[in-house]
């Protein structure tokens, strides 16, 4: 069986952010300046009502995927840290002679 696209005529598609967020702002518009009808002011409510729910759905979505994008950045900042520590680690250490506490041909004097 073949899946139809949303874009068909079954049901509508719900709004973008920016769609939801001007029908929103019109409707607050209406309802501030006109002079509604009762009936019609419920009406506007309740699509406003909607709209204001679609608006933090999508804005809810945006804040999980930043705080994704973020915590992967840091992973990855950490990891990168990780492995130029262990790089560093790696190397080898100069193999010169031990220095002897008790040598006073190496002590720095200014006086």
């Amino acid at each position: 069986m073949t899946r139809r696209k949303s874009s068909d005529t079954d049901a509508p598609s719900e709004p973008t952010f920016e769609a939801a967020l001007a029908g929103l702002e019109a409707i607050v518009e209406a309802m501030e300046h006109e002079h509604l009808p009762l009936e019609d002011l419920v009406v506007q409510y309740e699509k406003g009502s909607a709209l204001l729910t679609r608006c933090e759905a999508i804005l809810q979505t945006a804040r999980g995927r930043i705080e994704l994008i973020t915590l992967r950045n840091q992973n990855e900042i950490a990891l990168d840290m990780t492995a130029k520590e262990s790089d560093a680690s790696a190397l080898p250490t100069p193999n010169g002679p031990a220095a002897d506490p008790d040598d006073d041909d190496n002590d720095i004097r200014l006086f």
